[in-house]
């Protein structure tokens, strides 16, 4: 019987691949097959979404009493609360409710790192090791309203690939997904699932046949070379797709000069002004020392963010992920812990508590370095540069998935912006870059019907972009409650 399932499973994945044309990330809607089902609330029927606020992704200011109407997979209209329903539409009455866009997560990872037999003190033994979060993780996107994410950066693509191919196919939960490729790392990397590049030639063949395989975007990571990330650049571009980079070895500089689309990080990663920082090597400070000094009213700061404006080289700010590094700074959201295991709950208030004990004063430069980021942010954008948003939830129980994202958007306020230009650098700014602007990223009659009901009014209280009742996919409207109650005590495991 056993194997009788296990050959059903091949086959099936066997037949989404053999089906699969030209890979893209916003696949044809399908319809929500039977393990989908019990997470729909809403159908893939008209839908009349009346007497809401809206915030509709593009930085405007948000509209009170509002009608959004959604129909076969569409924005059909938006208007005033009073617009006719379609014949036979649902419709639910939502004062007190704020529909936005659905987010477009761009640094959302599928895996969580796992560090064997961590003790209290934060050791633990070699090799980190970093377990699939295959099933766990598109639900808890979805749940928190994610509707399309860029893994940005694959360990297992294989798994990540066909997981999209049975989400587009409607045999699996979850958001539309642009597939980075394995990561392209360099000689000396920690982990043990990562091939270590040996020369330009192998980096473009690294490119080249991930691209084949169905990858729509790739990342370079920390050790990569110059030559070797030069190389992935002209391959990818070749083929039409994009390539970022979580960077050390080489500089924002030298990356920006080398054609990369994307930088991680925001400014957390550059290693510029790093002392001892020698060609082609990563060095032990990873890019504090620049950080530090490179305040936003300084002359580095200005003379980076005209060269990455100048070359359309996108940032991505993954602000919680390093959030967890300030003492005092992150708040224990007890949602997002239910959902861990309680083996990743244990190992994340382990390190929370040996972060805020103190002296806290041991912490300084991380503090200062967060605020300075925080304002090269702000100022990138002002001078031009696209901004997009991502958590990077990876071995910290305090990133989770989905609610990665939202706390995302709230330290985007934290750092300056209104909670609409948050809002859009979560949404339109993503979908901009990932070049589907005119499909998802911002509410208008015509675009696919991506989008989240809140309860509550985030342009007023930024917190309320936790408060998800509904998430529409495709028109579809799904469940967080029941997404996130599959999961719980789940994330960590598998």
């Amino acid at each position: 019987m056993f194997n009788r399932l296990l050959l059903g499973c091949a086959a099936a994945l066997m037949a989404l691949g053999s089906a699969a044309a030209a890979p893209q990330i916003l696949a044809p809607p399908a319809a929500p097959g039977p393990a989908v089902q019990p997470y729909v609330r809403v159908g893939a029927g008209a839908t009349v979404l009346r007497h809401v606020t809206l915030i509709d992704g593009t930085g405007a200011p948000a509209q009170a009493d509002r009608t959004v109407i959604l129909r076969d997979g569409k924005i059909a209209a938006v208007g005033p609360a009073g617009l006719a329903a379609p014949k036979g539409a649902t419709v639910l009455d939502l004062p007190g409710h704020t529909v936005l866009p659905g987010l477009v997560g761009m640094h959302d990872h599928m895996y969580y790192i796992a560090r064997p037999n961590l003790d209290a003190a934060g050791h633990s033994e070699p090799p980190l090791v970093v377990p699939q979060m295959t099933f766990s993780s598109p639900r808890l996107y979805l749940a928190a309203g994610v509707t399309t994410l860029r893994t940005t950066g694959s360990v297992e693509p294989y798994a990540d690939i066909n997981v999209k191919r049975m989400i587009d196919a409607g045999q699996m939960v979850g958001p539309h997904m642009d597939v980075t490729g394995p990561y392209l790392e360099g000689a000396g990397s920690p982990f043990i699932q990562m091939h270590p590049l040996t020369d330009a030639e192998d980096a473009r063949r690294t490119v080249a046949f991930w691209a084949d395989q169905g990858a729509t975007s790739f990342k370079a990571y920390m050790n990569i070379t110059r030559a070797e990330l030069k190389a992935a650049v002209e391959e990818a571009h070749r083929r039409g797709l994009k390539i970022t980079g979580h960077l050390c070895s080489v500089t924002y500089p030298e990356a920006a000069e080398l054609g990369i689309d994307n930088l991680e990080h925001g400014f957390f990663v550059n290693t510029q002004l790093d002392p001892g920082k020698a060609v082609d090597a990563c060095p032990a400070t990873v890019g504090t020392p620049t950080l530090l000094a490179m305040t936003p009213q300084s002359p580095e700061a200005d003379a980076l963010i005209r060269l990455l404006v100048d070359r359309h080289v996108a940032l991505t700010s993954t602000l919680p992920v390093f959030e967890q590094s300030v003492p005092g700074h992150a708040p224990l959201n007890p949602r997002a812990m239910a959902v861990l295991t309680p083996e990743a709950r244990e190992a994340y208030l382990y390190a929370r508590n040996a972060r805020n004990s103190p002296p806290r004063e041991r912490f300084a430069d991380t503090a200062r370095a967060f605020q300075n980021a925080l304002g090269l942010e702000r100022k990138f954008v002002a001078a031009g540069g696209l901004l997009m948003a991502g958590p990077d939830p990876t071995g910290n129980g305090g990133v989770i998935p989905g609610f990665g994202d939202q706390r995302e958007i709230e330290l985007l306020v934290e750092a300056g912006f209104r909670p609409e230009e948050a809002i859009r650098i979560a949404t339109l700014n993503g979908a901009t870059y990932l070049g589907l602007a005119d499909r998802i990223g911002s509410i208008a009659p015509g675009k696919n019907a991506d989008l989240v009901v809140v309860k509550g009014d985030p342009s007023k209280a930024i917190a309320d972009i936790e408060n998800v009742e509904i998430v529409f996919k495709d028109g579809v409207g799904y469940d967080p409650g029941r997404l996130l109650s599959s999961v719980q005590g789940r994330y960590g495991q598998y």
